[in-house]
């Protein structure tokens, strides 16, 4: 079960970092430093820190390698993305400030996974680095447990910054289930009218779950996906994703196949890529 927490916070485009008095940087310090503070005023966390990680779990440091694999992954499928189409000051505007790599995976007390958890626009914390395969990167895992959560998140800044139509909320008012969508099944969230079961626990993460899963996945996925569902549950999903799409186009100038097309031929570069030497 896919789990993550998510608030509001005001933005900011200045930096918010500080550099710890003592603090003796390496080389992987120094690309973070040139490749994520000064370009997109992103600080990206791989140390193990106490006071960034919530003491319930029980967790492992990121391992130094997979750290800059990912890094070098999410720098070229998610910032790079969103630069390409709408230009750096965008994204550094509308990003998360603080991305903090957690080796391990977190559990919850019921056996429940967490994939990533998110304060306000903030900070994303992401779990399981240590499982990333660097000479055979598993596009479908990275995916599963990073990239998705950072669509997710941006979707959320995006609409906490400019206000969607409250028609959205008024196509499936009596279907959001709180809490127990944990307990909601693929396909009857999906005749209930919600592209994922989390999308079924309130009227904003229904709106961004409809994003990451449009952006990450190809068009015939998707028609799969919303065609598995029965012709009322399709009836809400293409209604939503209508809103959804005049809004980002309307709105922000983001068209969202423009956007899947650059996410998936990034992504699909990943293979190809050098992801231990740092240049």
């Amino acid at each position: 079960t896919m789990l993550w927490s998510c608030s509001e916070d005001d933005l900011d485009s200045n930096s918010i970092f500080n550099t710890p008095v003592g603090f003796v940087s390496n080389e992987f310090d120094n690309w973070l430093q040139i490749n994520y503070k000064d370009l997109y005023n992103v600080e990206f966390k791989y140390r193990f820190e106490d006071k960034e990680s919530d003491n319930e779990y029980n967790l492992l440091p990121a391992d130094y390698n997979k750290s800059i694999a990912l890094a070098k992954m999410t720098k070229y499928v998610w910032l790079e993305a969103y630069q390409e189409l709408m230009g750096e000051r965008f994204i550094r505007t509308y990003c998360p400030k603080i991305l903090n790599l957690v080796g391990s995976v977190a559990y919850n007390s019921q056996g429940s996974v967490v994939l990533g958890t998110a304060e306000g626009v903030l900070k994303i914390t992401l779990y399981n680095g240590n499982a990333i395969d660097i000479q055979n990167p598993d596009l479908d895992m990275l995916n599963y447990w990073f990239f998705k959560t950072m669509h997710h998140e941006c979707a959320h800044i995006l609409h906490q910054s400019k206000s969607y139509s409250t028609d959205f909320n008024l196509i499936t008012p009596g279907n959001y289930q709180a809490g127990s969508w944990v307990n909601l099944k693929e396909k009857d969230a999906l005749d209930m009218g919600f592209i994922t079961p989390y999308g079924s626990s309130e009227t904003q993460e229904d709106f961004v779950e409809i994003i990451y899963v449009y952006v990450t996945n190809t068009q015939e996925y998707w028609d799969a996906l919303v065609g598995s569902a029965n012709a009322e549950g399709q009836g809400y999903i293409n209604q939503k994703l209508g809103i959804v799409r005049e809004y980002l186009t309307e709105t922000w100038g983001i068209d969202m196949d423009a956007l899947r097309e650059i996410v998936l031929r990034r992504t699909n570069d990943i293979p190809t890529m050098d992801l231990e030497t740092l240049n």
